[in-house]
């Protein structure tokens, strides 16, 4: 059953028959629901010329406040997309945490979305994404599956930083096909779009920007946890799926995966 909260990317598997015949099937069906209006996409803003000052308390999912939005116009301000700052700690803000985390190099220790004391120092002068393909195109994706992070480039600068999750690098059945959950490494490019959500055999598929054939895509529908979780795709959360379509140039955006999803024991 898909989740109402929490939704994109998802790889619905060619490595297995399965997954392979869900975004087949996907690209043959209609669209069930086309995204609602008015979602559109951030527009990363140019840092100050002043030092960022974080807040000097701790923050955790369901705080609000002046300190909440602090935190979630500075991470706007930085790509991490977090939500309209209006200053309640929620899902959004939540993804951003976990996303910054990653690039930072900073603890989640089962998906604590804590914003600590390391936490806002990182804030004032943090650490760009690493990019393994720097020559890759100004306007290219990449997806680091291990810290989980998917990177939107705009002029060769990070515009979109996300917290993902890819291939949970699992074992599963489903109506007697089998296969393993991985998300595939390699060179790719953005190849077509589908509105609303796509009903397949392991799920839905919401808004797919399809990479490999109508194989694998980039998309809504399912759960986006701490830790790699797909059954070979690469998911994003639910405010994201109504407008990620926009930042993509189809048949020309460049799209490098690369890395191993850790595999998540429990």
């Amino acid at each position: 059953m898909r989740p109402s909260v929490w939704r994109w990317l998802c790889c619905a598997g060619a490595v297995t028959a399965v997954g392979a015949s869900a975004c087949l099937q996907a690209g043959q069906a209609s669209a069930a629901r086309v995204s609602p209006a008015g979602h559109n996409a951030p527009t990363t803003q140019t840092a100050p010329a002043t030092t960022y000052v974080p807040p000097t308390t701790n923050l955790k999912f369901g705080d609000h406040g002046p300190a909440v939005r602090s935190v979630q116009k500075r991470l706007n301000q930085l790509g991490y997309y977090a939500g309209p700052a209006d200053g309640q700690y929620g899902n959004d803000l939540e993804e951003a945490v976990w996303a910054f985390k990653e690039v930072q190099g900073l603890p989640i220790n089962g998906g604590s979305s804590v914003i600590t004391r390391a936490f806002r120092h990182a804030l004032v002068n943090p650490r760009l994404p690493y990019s393994k393909h720097p020559t890759g195109g100004p306007g290219r994706i990449e997806i680091n599956q291990n810290i989980q992070v998917l990177v939107l480039y705009r002029d060769n600068k990070p515009h979109l930083i996300l917290h993902v999750s890819s291939g949970g690098r699992y074992h599963y059945c489903n109506n007697g096909s089998c296969g393993y959950a991985i998300t595939p490494d390699g060179s790719y490019k953005a190849l077509s779009y589908l509105p609303g959500d796509i009903k397949v055999p392991l799920g839905y598929m919401e808004n797919p920007v399809f990479f490999i054939g109508r194989a694998y895509a980039i998309h809504g529908g399912d759960a986006v946890p701490w830790y790699p979780a797909s059954h070979g795709c690469v998911r994003i959360y639910d405010d994201v799926v109504n407008w990620f379509h926009t930042q993509v140039r189809l048949g020309m955006t460049h799209i490098y995966i690369f890395g191993t999803a850790p595999q998540h024991l429990g």
